[in-house]
């Protein structure tokens, strides 16, 4: 039903010449101002898949040297019905063992999720994820002073190879000192023979908190909640592969390289290691050669690109079939 203007301001009670001049009125500097943070934050948004809520949005902007507040973004945001990802339970898959107290490691680490820097105490779990074709299996190892992950591995099965190959990837990666320590929870597949065999050979010391107690490997059990919040509950996978694909891209492309931490200053783990890398230690291998002259934007989408492209192998046979060993990656054979 359409009424007139004058009944219309009459109850509203404005002025019709008000109301005319209202809109015929050009956009405010403030709403201008506005519409540019509003695209500031799509991009900031874009490059970690959307996952950033108000904090961590203001804090990559004023890192980026945009001026603004972050009541401004909570209200931008809320007014376009943007907002970050948030924590949910999912079914978990049965069978998973764990060991017994004789079988397990001292707990060298006694809750104290910090380093004094690089390669100095890795954590380590497995989780898990759905897809229409059943369960795959995540691992992962992270370097507990920049909170990268160094060294993972995905499967169908959750057994000691699992593990074992996500540890040999943080070896080749990383070539860690004598006395590094690898922390994790009592699953068998930490304390297997094949495990210990690899650890033993590279000088890496096993750490185990106490049975049944996630508090101490909280670091670790955080780390599994944000990439199945960020990354796997935000979407179906129909198969093992496209989910390995994904998680891949993740792990490498969105969590190493863009997330940002408030534990690291409200820096990504890759600018945390750039900027406080000790001087006497040799940097660690990574995937791609991208130059840091290049600008952000940039950088993100080439290394997205090389790793769905030059890696999409790679991660297939790590993840379903034979590959050389960590080492023969190292060497180029993918």
């Amino acid at each position: 039903m359409n009424w007139p203007v004058s009944e219309i301001c009459a109850a509203l009670r404005v002025t019709r010449q008000g109301y005319y001049a209202w809109k015929s009125r050009p956009p405010s500097a403030h709403a201008m101002r506005d519409e540019e943070l509003a695209e500031l934050i799509s991009q900031v948004r874009a490059e970690v898949r959307n996952i950033y809520g108000a904090p961590k949005t203001f804090m990559r902007l004023r890192a980026l040297g945009v001026r603004t507040s972050r009541k401004r973004v909570a209200r931008i945001m809320r007014e376009r019905g943007w907002r970050g990802v948030t924590r949910a339970c999912a079914k978990r898959p049965s069978g998973e063992k764990r060991a017994s107290k004789r079988e397990s490691a001292l707990d060298l680490v006694g809750r104290r999720f910090e380093a004094d820097g690089p390669n100095m105490a890795w954590f380590a779990d497995i989780t898990y994820v759905k897809t229409r074709q059943g369960w795959l299996y995540l691992a992962l190892v992270m370097d507990i002073w920049s909170r990268r992950i160094v060294g993972w591995s995905m499967g169908p099965s959750i057994t000691a190879e699992l593990a074992d190959e996500a540890l040999k990837m943080a070896l080749a990666r990383r070539n860690p000192p004598e006395g590094c320590v690898h922390h994790s929870d009592h699953g068998s597949q930490y304390v297997s023979l094949l495990l210990s065999k690899t650890m033993r050979e590279n000088g890496i010391r096993p750490s185990m908190g106490s049975i049944s107690s996630p508090w101490d490997n909280a670091a670790m059990e955080s780390l599994m909640g944000i990439v199945k919040s960020e990354c796997v509950h935000a979407r179906v996978y129909a198969t093992r592969e496209e989910a390995a694909l994904d998680i891949f891209e993740y792990i490498e492309v969105v969590y190493n390289r863009a997330r940002i931490h408030s534990a690291l200053g409200y820096m990504s783990p890759a600018e945390f290691e750039e900027a406080n890398w000790p001087d006497d230690e040799g940097r660690p291998m990574e995937w791609d050669n991208i130059v840091d002259t290049e600008n952000r934007a940039n950088r993100l989408e080439r290394c997205s690109c090389y790793a769905r492209k030059t890696l999409r192998q790679a991660v297939q046979a790590i993840c379903f079939g034979s590959h050389p060993g960590w080492e023969g990656i190292r060497q180029g054979a993918f």
